[in-house]
């Protein structure tokens, strides 16, 4: 339900009737939380917000938000967990385990098959249809997702643990989690009741290889990732537990094998699965030898292209979409659930790199190959580097549907917050005037402007003396009037949709003292540039000292000053090496006059 961005419509605080009655339907929804948990769980005192959403798909949703974090959402009258309340109750609902790779196809929109549970030596809880369920993964109790039964535990053993077992609602790593803190699960220690479960548990592991229960302990070898036959077959899933098997397996194996017997092994695995190893070489080779702690926060975009690259051995090439991860961002999700790292969105659509661990057992284990060499010799620099693998964002502008403008676009089917492109926007007029008949019969250039149009476009002093418009500025009074917006891709991400047009990256000049020039630029994080890196190649291009400093009066916002006038040298990299559209620099005019030829 949430594996795609949802709109928010309106938000609101929870007063204090409204928070008693929520406490009530918790209480029947949820009756094993006892007096002080329902306290702890619906507070008297601190904030809780409600929020009411519209899902990708037109459903409505209301979500009830504490600290930050949702805690509850609610469809149709029926009121659901999320994962951030079943990590502080993980035994409030019946659960079900599932294997680690099965979690980023539920995450993005998959149902969970049966073939995809797994069967606990104890047996599984009693659940009917319709049954509100939890699923964990295989080996730790907190929940990462929320589910429906699709049939009861005895119809599922009867199937022969086949079919769709459970719909799946909300699920760790989904926008509903996004929309929080996007705090990674607790470990939690799966529950053993007695010692004869333990006994069981213990035979089991001597099974292996005899009993179907007996892959529990090797996924790989006894379950085929394609059989689980998960509603979206093409869906990008980070094969999470079969590589970290292979990479353990490859290091046994390396220990006492020969070099040929490694290629082999090398040769054997996929090409998916090699470039996922190679993308974790690249990750571990940076943060040990590249990232310092004087470098956070560092943009995840700088961080791929001027230090993971330049990690990458020579002959071979970093492509995310060849791996099983599909976006960087689900590679760093992935560095976060292992604890490894911690992103955070200090810019809105721009995520940073605010914490490494670099005790982490992965990151003080990992060794530099021996003779290593990059994958370019040539690259001396880190500027020259950076400025290769450089992606200009892909920004579109965008337009809402704002209240006033409404009368003309329901017609069409589309509400207020409606998101439209400037194409699809001039389709609806076209198809209004042409549905409506207001073409002029005797200028086709011109349409009559009815009661609607008149409404929207016009302004008051206007209404009782225009009658007609040209389609061009009955188009332009049009985008005019809605909100404006604007969606920025940058490489390897999601699109981001922002309001309001971009901000240009804005170039000026200052007098300082002793009639001392110097330059300031700013919003470069707006378009996925480290300001320190600028600082950095500017300050060697023209060897002059470059700072970087906060922007006075913006939160979270730098600028780097350089002395002098630079802007012809700033211009040339922007527009010639960055290749940014000039529309979206603003000062490049302010650049010193040259001097008369010779």
């Amino acid at each position: 339900m949430f594996g795609r961005a949802f709109r928010v419509r309106a938000s609101s605080a929870v007063r204090g009737s409204e928070r008693r009655k929520l406490r009530t339907d918790v209480a029947a929804a949820f009756p094993d939380l006892s007096a002080e948990q329902l306290t702890e769980f619906i507070p008297n005192k601190e904030e809780l917000n409600v929020i009411k959403i519209y899902s990708h798909k037109g459903e409505a949703v209301t979500v009830y938000v504490n600290n930050r974090n949702p805690i509850l959402f609610e469809i149709e009258k029926a009121l659901y967990p999320t994962v951030y309340t079943l990590w502080v109750y993980p035994d409030l609902l019946p659960a079900f385990s599932t294997w680690p790779p099965v979690l980023q196809k539920l995450a993005g929109g998959a149902d969970l098959m049966l073939p995809g549970v797994v069967v606990p030596p104890s047996g599984f809880p009693q659940v009917e249809r319709g049954t509100l369920c939890a699923v964990t993964l295989l080996g730790n109790r907190a929940p990462v997702a929320v589910a429906v039964a699709t049939m009861s535990t005895a119809e599922m053993l009867a199937a022969g643990m086949k079919g769709k077992g459970f719909a799946v609602l909300h699920t760790y790593l989904d926008h509903l989690w996004e929309y929080g803190d996007k705090s990674c699960p607790p470990t939690l220690a799966p529950l053993v009741t007695d010692a004869a479960e333990k006994e069981t548990a213990g035979e089991e592991e001597e099974l292996v290889g005899k009993e179907p229960v007996a892959s529990l302990t090797d996924p790989a070898q006894h379950l085929d990732l394609g059989d689980l036959s998960l509603k979206e077959p093409d869906s990008c899933a980070v094969l999470m537990g079969r590589e970290d098997l292979n990479e353990h397996r490859a290091a046994d194996t390396a220990e006492g094998a020969n070099p040929e017997a490694q290629q082999e092994a090398e040769n054997s695995r996929t090409p998916q699965e090699q470039m996922d190893a190679l993308f974790n070489q690249c990750f571990f080779h940076a943060l040990k030898c590249k990232v310092r702690k004087s470098d956070l926060p560092l943009l995840t975009s700088t961080f791929l292209r001027s230090h993971m690259f330049s990690c990458c051995p020579a002959g071979q090439q970093l492509d995310i979409k060849k791996s099983s991860y599909k976006k960087f961002s689900k590679f760093l999700q992935w560095m976060q659930h292992q604890k490894i790292i911690q992103v955070k969105e200090l810019n809105k659509g721009v995520e940073s790199i605010v914490e490494v661990d670099w005790k982490h057992p992965d990151v003080k284990a990992f060794a530099v190959p021996e003779g290593f060499s990059p994958a370019s010799a040539a690259q001396d620099s880190k500027s020259e580097e950076r400025e290769q693998v450089y992606h200009a964002p892909e920004i579109i502008p965008l337009y809402g549907v704002s209240t006033k403008m409404i009368p003309l676009f329901q017609e069409s089917g589309h509400k207020k917050g409606s998101i439209l492109s400037s194409s699809e926007v001039r389709n609806i007029i076209m198809n209004y005037v042409k549905m409506n008949e207001l073409v002029d019969e005797t200028n086709k250039n011109f349409v009559k402007v009815n009661a609607i149009l008149c409404d929207c476009l016009l302004d008051k002093s206007e209404q009782d003396e225009v009658s007609n418009l040209k389609w061009d500025e009955l188009f332009s009074r049009c985008l005019e009037r809605l909100q404006p917006l604007h969606q920025v891709t940058f490489f390897g991400q999601e699109p981001v949709v922002r309001k309001g047009n971009i901000e240009p990256i804005d170039v000026t000049v200052a007098q300082r003292s002793s009639n001392k020039k110097v330059t300031i630029i700013k919003n470069l994080e707006l378009y996925g540039l480290d300001p320190e890196c600028v600082a950095n190649t500017l300050q060697q291009k023209v060897q002059a000292s470059a700072t970087v400093t906060p922007v006075p009066g913006a939160k979270d916002r730098v600028q780097v000053q350089i002395q002098g006038n630079q802007i012809h040298h700033l211009a040339k990299m922007l527009l010639e090496e960055y290749q940014l559209p000039r529309k979206y620099i603003q000062g490049l005019e302010k650049a010193p006059k040259l001097g008369r030829k010779k």
